[in-house]
């Protein structure tokens, strides 16, 4: 292929709505119909944001970075796709990779499906079962995206429109990229968890959390008034009444930054000793913090990793407005074991 022919992917709406317009009349389509016809909007992208951001006004208020998103790939369509390139289309309904070159301009039509106007027409030139591409490339097509470039496993692709055999299934054994997918799911699940965590439960908030998950632990918690707590945010019992040991006196930090041993120092000061003493951080310890720890039988440091086990450990004994607040559904993903390869 020429070097600067482009690999694009395209979906056809979030449940395939489109997939018989694309592959019945060989085109492929965007919708934001209400937009209108996109040629009437200057070519350039400060030009599409502005339009999106007219016709979407309480969208782009409440999420302003869907502006530049979805406006984006309006332009890409219109401005930089070029007759010649070559799509990726992945059929929710028929689980088939469908590949195809690109063979027309942009144009504004809303025969047969008025929900996706913004077209090209396309030469679909090959199917082919999912299950002859790796993990990652079927991981890289199905992108959140409607519109995206196929980079990172475009290789995969471009071999199965040279060829003139279908390419051979790829075994499972041998696919690398089924633990690095697992790996990219599960640190983007982390990474929600925290930053959700970090955004919503500011300050206070952040100690009525971690006392709803020590809850879930089986433990009676007491929380501090908001305002000068002499180091002790919450004090966790496992009786009724707050005598029977363990007594467990916690300080959370929902800072995202660092927690050095004087702050720990601090907490332990204030520990019985046949009390226990937790500090709870959406950051992470310093090597000071954690030595000091670790030379204390009765004290215990969680940072934001091992907070994100117990949330997702215990998750569906949370309370229900923190599931609300961290919107999360049981999913199963690949791991590397008896079918597969890995280090």
């Amino acid at each position: 292929m020429a070097q600067d022919t482009t690999l694009w992917g395209i979906h056809a709406g979030k449940t395939g709505d489109a997939d018989q317009l694309f592959l019945k009349q060989g085109v492929i389509a965007l919708g934001w119909h209400d937009i209108g016809n996109l040629k009437a909007l200057g070519p350039t992208r400060e030009a599409f944001k502005d339009r999106y951001a007219s016709v979407f006004p309480v969208a782009a208020k409440a999420k302003p970075g869907h502006v530049p998103t979805s406006a984006g790939q309006l332009y890409r369509f219109v401005h930089e796709m070029r007759v010649g390139d070559f799509v990726v289309y992945p059929s929710k309904r028929s689980k088939q990779v469908h590949l195809g070159r690109i063979t027309g301009e942009y144009v504004h039509d809303e025969s047969g499906e008025q929900l996706y106007p913004q077209r090209r027409s396309v030469e679909w030139l090959k199917e082919i079962p999912r299950t002859h591409f790796s993990q990652g490339a079927l991981y890289e097509i199905g992108s959140a995206l409607s519109l995206f470039v196929v980079k990172n496993y475009a290789d995969e692709f471009w071999a199965a429109i040279d060829s003139k055999l279908p390419p051979p299934l790829v075994p499972v054994a041998k696919d690398e990229s089924v633990a690095e997918i697992s790996e990219d799911i599960e640190e983007t699940t982390r990474d929600y968890v925290l930053k959700v965590l970090a955004q919503q439960t500011k300050g206070h908030p952040f100690a009525h959390f971690v006392a709803n998950l020590l809850q879930t632990l089986g433990y009676r918690t007491r929380i501090s008034p908001e305002g000068p707590d002499g180091g002790i945010d919450i004090v966790a019992h496992q009786d009724e009444l707050g005598f029977q040991p363990p007594i467990i006196k916690v300080q959370c930090k929902s800072t995202e930054g660092s927690v050095g041993d004087p702050l720990i120092s601090q907490l332990y000061g204030k520990v019985a000793p046949a009390e226990f003493g937790l500090f709870v951080t959406l950051g992470y310890f310093t090597n000071q913090a954690t030595q000091f720890a670790r030379s204390k039988s009765n004290l215990r440091l969680v940072d934001g990793d091992a907070l994100v086990d117990l949330v997702l450990e215990h998750y569906e004994a949370l309370d229900s407005k923190y599931k609300a607040l961290l919107p999360l559904r049981r999913v199963y993903i690949p791991e590397p074991g008896p079918g597969t390869e890995a280090d």
